[in-house]
């Protein structure tokens, strides 16, 4: 697992942030914490790179609303901010990589991974969209530096629930951050041990 660097977002405004929480209870990975800043977080991810050399990277960010675990299949050329990131920047319509193809998949073992989170009793699903906002960014970023820069490494991205304390007086589905964790954990473990390529053929997709 020391091949493996697990990248999160610091909080945007104050508010909680069990993805970079549950990224630390996960044993023997290196960490990145990235600003919550279109272009600055590739910077940032980009040196953690650098650094630490991994063979996997997986960043890691929150879907509120999700029900589950999610690890996402494609990320899109396009930054279209919902809000703006923690310096106020809010990108409309815009490439994350001008040049760049439309389009990256993941090198993770996708369903493998989604298995594996399943097999430890955590929720989790293969998700196609990982939206236009600033995970995407991050997504996109992180497969364009592996295509041009480390094509040796294995990345992709892991979407995650709200915490219980997120959503405490609201109907809406959450997760406690131990058990992301253990997903987390399930997922680096896969990304390292299946070979590339060899990901389960499993059904995984979805009407929308």
């Amino acid at each position: 697992m020391k091949g493996v660097l697990l990248a999160g977002l610091e909080p945007l405004d104050g508010a909680a942030n069990p993805s970079w929480e549950a990224i630390g209870l996960v044993p023997g990975v290196r960490t990145a914490l990235l600003p919550c800043a279109f272009g600055g977080s590739l910077k940032h991810l980009h040196a953690a790179m650098v650094e630490h050399d991994p063979a996997v990277v997986v960043c890691v960010g929150q879907a509120g609303g999700r029900p589950d675990v999610t690890v996402e299949r494609v990320a899109v050329n396009l930054d279209d901010a919902c809000v703006p990131d923690g310096t106020g920047h809010r990108p409309i319509d815009e490439p994350v990589v001008p040049g760049g193809p439309a389009a990256y998949f993941s090198t993770l073992p996708v369903k493998a991974c989604v298995a594996a989170a399943r097999a430890v009793g955590v929720p989790a699903s293969v998700s196609q969209s990982a939206g236009t906002c600033l995970c995407n960014h991050l997504f996109y970023g992180l497969m364009h530096m592996i295509t041009t820069e480390r094509p040796a490494v294995r990345g992709g991205f892991v979407h995650v629930p709200f915490s219980p304390e997120q959503v405490l007086g609201e109907a809406m589905p959450s997760m406690p951050v131990a058990l992301v964790a253990q997903a987390l954990t399930a997922i680096a473990t896969t990304a390292v041990s299946v070979s590339l390529g060899g990901d389960l053929r499993l059904l995984g997709g979805s009407p929308h």
